[in-house]
């Protein structure tokens, strides 16, 4: 969406969709299960725990940066990232409040 265009739309909607960009990518998802099954901060380990190359990681993991749900802080040479706890339940209260939003309409469609 251009940078002109998502001024027509609300905050909330703006938020949302910052989150679902982050989340819409596969190799994302699987960061982000895998910062949360450790819980604790990865620093090196990222990359061998997936088939993608250091610089596709790199880039996935400034995605997750960038929307908030991630934090990452230098230790040495090394980038140590960990879930944002704060931003990751400011997305699952944006996600539910879209999905719970839904009431049903019995064969509507």
């Amino acid at each position: 969406m251009g940078a002109t265009k998502s001024s027509e739309f609300s905050a909330k909607e703006n938020l949302l969709a910052k989150y679902a960009k982050a989340l819409g990518h596969p190799a994302r998802i699987a960061i982000l299960k895998l910062l949360v099954s450790k819980s604790t901060c990865q620093c090196g380990d990222i990359v061998e725990e997936l088939p993608l190359s250091q610089s596709t990681v790199s880039q996935h993991l400034k995605e997750l940066k960038e929307a908030g749900l991630i934090k990452g802080e230098i230790e040495g040479a090394k980038v140590c990232y960990c879930i944002d706890e704060k931003e990751w339940k400011k997305a699952q209260k944006s996600l539910n409040q879209l999905f719970d939003s839904y009431k049903g309409c019995n064969e509507c469609c």
